[in-house]
């Protein structure tokens, strides 16, 4: 008993060393404009002159450190986009439902309300498919904002419009 008690003592004493040793984390106004989009919203996609009804929701995980943002949540085609700062950039990994991971960096300078995502890497691609290639947030208000993201495939661009009002 007495080396179950020392064990668990041990393991306690480690994961308080292991909590309070965090790296400290540089402002990012671009990464705090993102955390504005935390909740649930609703709105359409324009496919083709279509408005079609799709979802966004956006969570923070990991201590505050990524902002996970779901797209089309429970639908066959849902994906993942995580965004945290890396240095003094902001980067976006996106996890498609074509079966690919690009990563995307966020473009210095700009309008601080239109964020633009640019494809810097990816895992998993291949050249006979496509993979997102740029992202843009467009922030109205704090409850309404437009994605833009840009399929490339073959050489060609493809950009679809989400246009989100906050749901919760």
């Amino acid at each position: 008993m007495r080396i179950i008690k020392v064990t668990l003592l041990l393991i306690c004493s480690t994961a308080l060393l292991f909590g309070q040793a965090r790296s400290k984390v540089a402002p990012n106004p671009a990464f705090d404009k993102m955390k504005m989009l935390v909740g649930s919203w609703e709105g359409s996609a324009d496919e083709g002159g279509k408005a079609v009804p799709t979802n966004a929701r956006f969570q923070l995980i990991s201590d505050g450190s990524a902002l996970m943002g779901w797209l089309n949540e429970r639908t066959s085609d849902e994906m993942v986009t995580m965004f945290h700062p890396d240095g003094d950039d902001l980067m976006a990994t996106h996890y498609c439902a074509a079966h690919n991971q690009p990563r995307m960096v966020l473009a210095r300078g700009g309008d601080p309300n239109k964020l633009v995502f640019k494809f810097k890497d990816g895992t998993n691609l291949d050249p006979a498919t496509g993979h997102m290639n740029q992202v843009v947030f467009i922030f109205d208000t704090p409850d309404h904002h437009i994605e833009e993201w840009t399929y490339l495939e073959k050489g060609k661009e493809m950009t679809g419009k989400f246009d989100f009002h906050r749901k919760d």
